[in-house]
């Protein structure tokens, strides 16, 4: 009797220390917003621009990223001459890409710009996510590469659903799925995260960035320079005229 009593005691003890030691969503996100800086150094950013190399099917091409929080997001390349611009911002958003058949300013499709809204916000989409409309739910855990990561699905409040795989170490976001379009078809989006560093504001980013759009096209950028809360002129996120 006094060894089942032993026995049952270090049960409830073991029990316990695994329900103490269990993880929900909100815990790894607050994780995750920490290990990247904290809410109060991405709360400083107003304002971001970048400039990268692209390698597109073997191809280098110079890519700029500027956005303003909440404001505006533009997005240009240039591919063997051929300027490819996507621009979101509040209240619409407008696309210029002559691969796809849009060499002039065309309006972004409804259904695409959903999904691409959180690109708005700096720290999106985890950085005050439930204020923001959106809903997380914990799945486990699952491989990515040797990294045994947690994946967590957010949907937006336009039931947008994406999956995103955070390293457990780091508390790195290290990967995303998601479906969307491409040439007209749906297909799966899988963008993976690496080289972090850490900014001079405090700021944790990926440098290099892959994104394969279902094993039909694959993309890579690596940042060369970024720089924080310079001032930009809203009037270049404005659809131009054809």
């Amino acid at each position: 009797m006094k060894t089942f009593k032993i026995c049952l005691m270090f049960l409830l003890v073991a029990c316990g220390l695994a329900s103490g030691y269990a993880q929900t969503a909100d815990d790894i996100i607050n994780k995750h917003i920490t290990a990247i800086g904290g809410k109060d150094v991405i709360g400083k950013i107003n304002s971001f621009t970048t400039e990268a190399t692209m390698q597109v099917m073997g191809n280098d091409a110079p890519n700029s990223v500027t956005v303003v929080n909440g404001k505006g997001y533009k997005s240009e390349s240039d591919f063997n001459g051929q300027k490819i611009i996507q621009c979101v911002t509040d209240k619409g958003g407008w696309m210029i890409n002559p691969m796809a058949g849009a060499a002039d300013p065309t309006p972004i499709p409804a259904d695409q710009l959903k999904s691409l809204k959180e690109q708005l916000n700096i720290g999106a989409p985890f950085l005050n996510y439930a204020a923001n409309g959106y809903k997380a739910e914990l799945l486990g855990q699952e491989k990515v590469g040797t990294v045994n990561a947690y994946k967590l699905k957010l949907t937006s409040k336009d039931s947008v659903e994406t999956t995103y795989y955070i390293d457990p170490d780091t508390y790195y976001l290290i990967k995303s799925v998601r479906h969307g379009n491409m040439m007209g078809q749906d297909v799966e989006i899988t963008i993976s995260f690496s080289n972090f560093k850490k900014t001079d504001i405090g700021y944790v980013i990926p440098f290099t960035i892959d994104t394969d759009f279902g094993g039909q096209f694959q993309l890579s950028a690596t940042i060369k320079k970024i720089e924080f809360n310079v001032p930009v002129d809203p009037k270049i996120f404005d659809m131009p005229a054809k």
